[in-house]
């Protein structure tokens, strides 16, 4: 299969590349370069963290080369000591088969696990060739090449000793590397693998293993290491962390449109760096979208086009259409279908800022007046100010006009056969849950 495009220069131009060992580049170009980047199955679901490493295989395969995933199975088990300030848990071997599944499905999304060709997509996991591995192979095959020196000038050990990590570094921590270094080397020989991706954070990691290939099997066994950048935001803070915690590819943790709404609300720099880096927009796209941006920065193109074209490759078409009605409820014109059309957690999300109250729900049949200016549901301050606006026209019932102070409110009216969504004026959103 031919070399469609150059890797190096493709991630280059998207502010890809970190570092990239020397050859690297000549290789790509000269032949279909196998390549894996590993991941470890501690959820079952990737996180936007883990995008930026998806996306690099993504535009590997696109650029005629053969991606592989591997799931760190085994090394899942143990934990690693780059960049992190204490040891993993350690999981059974169901968990890690569940998540394991649940990853290849996020992942089937950004790579071809079933094309014909030469450089379809494969998924692995070091579970299989470490499980039997016993110690003594270990520290025959792997532990006698690499010297504790090596081992101990790795940035990852050096922060985790000489650090604030209170229990220092564990033995299992500190062969990681090893470890790691094995996968590569059982890919190498097994798979025809010669280079592997990662975060920049796995720098140190992933020489070992072209060290560890190099002293097993002589000079002529060329392996390679290219890493991308730890993504950051504009203000230094970390990306992919919101108050709530971490944004998830899986809508069960994360609604579609709250992912949706983590990249429309992206600063400018940040949009104009992610376009680049999480979507597969051709660079002239990129370009012509950065121009009309700058125009016109309050139309906020970038990061419409980026939240859309990232719905649609992690969700769906049908999940972006979605949110961004959804979106629509709390800021436009909408309507009590669009809102009887919504999951439950998509409500709580559009919602989640506006003042929430409990009503009993034996209240239900009692007039709108009665039941919006109750103590526990101050919806308005007085009978007076709830009639008075709604003789105005401006109190809504779940997005249509309320036009009597005093109808019941009855069982009908419940979206999801449990919350009202009261507007009083065009701002102030009030959510009552009848319970």
């Amino acid at each position: 299969m031919a070399i469609r495009k150059n890797f190096v220069e493709e991630l280059k131009w998207r502010g890809m590349l970190a570092q990239i060992m020397p050859g690297t580049e000549e290789l790509l170009q000269k032949e279909m370069v196998t390549a894996y980047l590993g991941t470890d199955p501690t959820a079952d679901s990737l996180h936007i963290g883990h995008l930026c490493g998806i996306m690099m295989l993504r535009h590997l395969q696109r650029c005629g080369h053969k991606p592989i995933i591997l799931v760190g199975g085994a090394t899942g088990m143990i934990g690693d000591p780059s960049g992190k300030s204490q040891e993993r848990n350690l999981l059974d071997s169901d968990t890690l088969y569940h998540n394991q599944e649940a990853i290849k499905r996020q992942v089937a999304k950004f790579l071809d696990f079933e094309s014909t060709d030469a450089n379809a997509a494969e998924m692995v996991n070091n579970y299989d060739w470490m499980k039997d591995f016993t110690f003594l192979d270990f520290a025959r095959t792997v532990g006698k090449h690499i010297t504790v020196n090596y081992m101990m000038a790795k940035d990852s050990v050096q922060q985790r000793l000489n650090g604030t990590a209170r229990d220092g570094l564990s033995f299992t921590e500190f062969t990681y590397q090893l470890l790691q270094g094995y996968d590569f080397l059982y890919l190498y020989q097994n798979k025809g693998c010669k280079l592997q991706l990662g975060g920049n954070d796995q720098w140190g990691n992933m020489t070992t293993g072209t060290e560890l290939i190099r002293r097993t099997l002589g000079n002529e066994a060329e392996a390679f290491a290219l890493t991308c950048p730890l993504i950051t935001k504009a203000d230094g803070k970390k990306f992919g962390k919101t108050e709530s915690g971490n944004v998830w590819l899986d809508p069960k943790r994360t609604t579609p449109y709250k992912f949706y709404q983590f990249w429309l609300n992206v600063s400018d720099d940040d949009a104009e760096r992610y376009i680049k880096i999480f979507t597969s927009l051709e660079k002239e796209t990129i370009n012509a979208l950065v121009e009309e941006h700058r125009q016109d920065p309050g139309r906020r193109v970038l990061q419409k086009r980026l939240a859309e074209e990232v719905t649609v490759m992690v969700h769906s078409q049908a999940d972006l259409e979605m949110a961004i009605e959804a979106s629509g409820i709390l800021f436009g014109k909408s309507t009590k279908e669009a809102l009887e059309k919504l999951d439950e957690q998509t409500l709580l999300d559009i919602f989640e800022g506006v003042s929430h109250f409990d009503l009993p729900k034996e209240q239900i049949g009692a007039p709108a007046v009665e039941l919006f200016t109750r103590e526990d549901v101050p919806v308005f301050p007085s009978r007076g100010e709830m009639r008075k606006m709604v003789q105005g026209g401006g109190v809504s019932l779940n997005k249509e006009k309320l036009t009597a102070f005093d109808r019941p409110i009855t069982a009908d009216d419940l979206i999801n056969g449990k919350y009202l969504l009261v507007q009083r004026g065009k701002k102030n959103y009030y959510l009552v849950t009848v319970k």
